[in-house]
């Protein structure tokens, strides 16, 4: 999959391959495709916990979650769950809210 085409926000990215090659990922700037409310529910992945638990500590409805992760990983071009939830974890840093509340540069 190295080297091939994806389409992010109307334009073409290449995708780099991160796991040993297991899946591919997108680059960091792809993130300003995803609404706000995906982005938290993206930001929270890496915790592990199923829809039901996502939903409660969301405030959203478990229906709701997965529809946002359908759209999570059809924006990203990724093909499982589980892929977003890597990927989450590695971009951790830029899912975290600023801990003082202010912007970063």
């Amino acid at each position: 999959m190295h080297g091939d085409r994806l389409q992010v926000g109307g334009r073409a990215e290449k995708r780099r391959e991160i796991g040993g090659g297991r899946f591919a990922s997108v680059e960091r700037s792809a993130l300003g495709v995803l609404t706000p409310r995906e982005l938290e529910v993206f930001s929270v992945l890496p915790d592990g916990e199923g829809n039901r638990e996502l939903a409660r500590r969301l405030g959203i409805a478990e229906r709701t979650v997965k529809a946002h992760l359908t759209s999570i990983t059809r924006k990203l071009g990724l093909r499982s769950r589980v892929e977003a939830a890597l990927l989450s974890a590695e971009w951790s840093d830029e899912l975290r809210p600023d801990p003082k509340g202010l912007d970063r540069p």
